[in-house]
């Protein structure tokens, strides 16, 4: 199936390489047909592509090499589209956005809150919530940020 986007022309995408949401995403709910790219400069964000909506891409990281101790807790429930033998099937990934206020130019946010977790052998995914308080929009430091891109993330696509 070939799909033209605004931010990476025109992909040919395999059956095999799409990720069915159920539910969407928060505010998303109707872009249900997703696919994961790589990002070739940026080894450590990859693009959750909208294969309902050319013009939907999200950043995607995975929440560890920002937040080190990062732990997700959810209801079981919550899980129960995917069909996960086990939670360690499961991939999560979290939204990377660029917020500019007045306090912060340009910086980097991650949603550790509402998570992506991904079953990446059914190619089924969903947004949860998470029990504990963790933030909508935990701030990312240049630093940190820098450092932490080193490895790659999982070619899916």
């Amino acid at each position: 199936m070939d799909v033209l986007t605004t931010r990476f022309g025109t992909l040919s995408v395999e059956p095999q390489d799409e990720l069915l949401f159920e539910s969407g995403l928060i505010g998303l709910e109707h872009c249900t047909r997703w696919v994961v790219l790589t990002d070739t400069s940026n080894p450590a964000l990859g693009w959750l592509q909208s294969l309902d909506e050319g013009h939907i891409a999200l950043g995607v990281v995975s929440p560890r090499r920002f937040v080190p101790d990062y732990q997700l807790r959810v209801e079981r429930d919550d899980l129960k589209s995917l069909k996960l033998a086990t939670s360690r099937d499961a991939e999560v990934v979290v939204i990377a956005s660029r917020q500019s206020n007045e306090n912060r130019t340009g910086g980097l946010t991650l949603n550790l809150r509402a998570p992506l977790v991904i079953n990446v052998e059914r190619r089924r995914g969903c947004q949860v919530i998470s029990k504990d308080d963790l933030p909508v929009q935990f701030a990312l430091s240049i630093p940190s940020a820098t450092s932490a891109i080193t490895a790659p993330l999982k070619r899916t696509a």
